[in-house]
């Protein structure tokens, strides 16, 4: 009776640690610990495979900074990723020689889940804009008992019995008036090369009460022809001007790489141009918070090649900021890109056996 009790147990902890949809009720809390040398209370909620929220970073409940938060899980990896997206609230009292969270930072972190009650996000933290300059460690436990009181913690506390839904979600990021993290799904269209995609304003079929996601639809060849035709030279001046800052390789194989781009900060007219291997494949795109896709086949990129990101201009709150996510074989890899009047952020892509 004992060993079938004991097996049991193991089915229990294995169900509740590992099932992706106990995960997705379970990376959904208060997240208390420290990022760096901080001291930081987030509060993750989950819609889909995005993450949102707020972080706290704080010596005391007298002296913090509150961020939104934007990122995405990985139920395949179990991994969280998400970073400090605009500064909401500060406060200090007078007799606090420093305030935390001056540095918006990203975090990565493997979910665990060791037995019992104990849950833990336990991974590294850089700094939002450079992840290249790491920030330190994260160990963040799982909290019933925050600190800090906002709106999201009438959507933690019900979760599992209804504030899961995204329309709540998304009335409840919309009292603090902050666009969500929106992950683009649409059908894959015919490879050219280079493939550009935009979207535009289309209701969804079976919700209508949901915010509406973008349609994809393919830039025509002909326009493609004249973009590349018309090349700005003022944009290709600062190409070759401006320093290339490496950011991050990235592997790639398969048919087609696919990249999407978003604004990674507030909404306040970004604007970028992409150039691959010195050549412009893509001019005037104004960043939002809805993704811009670019699809590649794999077969008619160099064995190395560099993506370089272009400033076209810097938006009301400089530097311009991108979020970049490229899908290769359904792995999911993303990168901060910064771009500023001296500088342009590049990625490499190099290909794999």
């Amino acid at each position: 009776m004992q060993r079938f009790t004991f097996y049991l147990s193991l089915i229990f902890i294995f169900t509740v640690c590992f099932g992706s949809k106990a995960n997705s009720q379970m990376i959904t809390g208060t997240w208390k610990g420290k990022i760096g040398r901080q001291k930081a209370e987030i509060k993750i909620i989950q819609k889909g495979d995005s993450l949102t929220g707020t972080s706290y970073y704080y010596s005391s409940a007298e002296n913090f900074r509150r961020y939104s938060i934007k990122g995405y899980f990985d139920n395949r990896t179990n991994e969280a990723v998400w970073w400090d997206d605009q500064l909401l609230e500060e406060k200090s009292s007078r007799f606090s020689f420093s305030m935390p969270g001056k540095v918006p930072l990203l975090s990565r972190a493997d979910f665990n889940c060791p037995g019992g009650d104990k849950m833990m996000l336990n991974g590294k933290a850089s700094e939002s804009k450079n992840e290249m300059s790491p920030k330190g460690e994260v160990t963040l436990d799982k909290s019933d008992n925050p600190m800090f009181t906002d709106e999201w913690d009438w959507i933690i506390e019900n979760y599992t019995v209804g504030t899961s839904e995204p329309e709540i979600i998304d009335s409840i990021a919309g009292i603090r008036g902050k666009p969500l993290y929106v992950e683009i799904a649409a059908e894959k269209p015919a490879i050219v090369e280079p493939i550009i995609i935009r979207e535009s304003p289309q209701k969804p079929a079976e919700k209508p009460v949901q915010p509406s996601l973008p349609a994809i639809s393919e830039i025509k060849e002909p326009e493609k022809n004249k973009l590349s035709e018309n090349k700005s030279p003022a944009i290709q001046e600062k190409f070759i001007t401006r320093q290339k800052i490496y950011i991050k390789e990235i592997p790639i194989s398969g048919d087609t790489l696919e990249l999407r781009f978003y604004d990674n900060a507030e909404i306040d007219g970004d604007s970028i141009s992409l150039f691959l291997n010195g050549e412009i494949i893509l001019q005037h795109l104004k960043l939002t918070a809805a993704a811009y896709i670019l699809k590649l086949p794999v077969s008619s990129l160099k064995e190395t090649n560099e993506l370089v990101m272009v400033a076209e201009n810097l938006g009301s709150i400089p530097p311009n900021t991108s979020y970049m996510v490229a899908i290769v074989n359904s792995n999911r890899y993303d990168a901060l890109l910064a771009s500023s009047e001296g500088s342009s952020a590049m990625i490499r892509l190099v290909k794999t056996p």
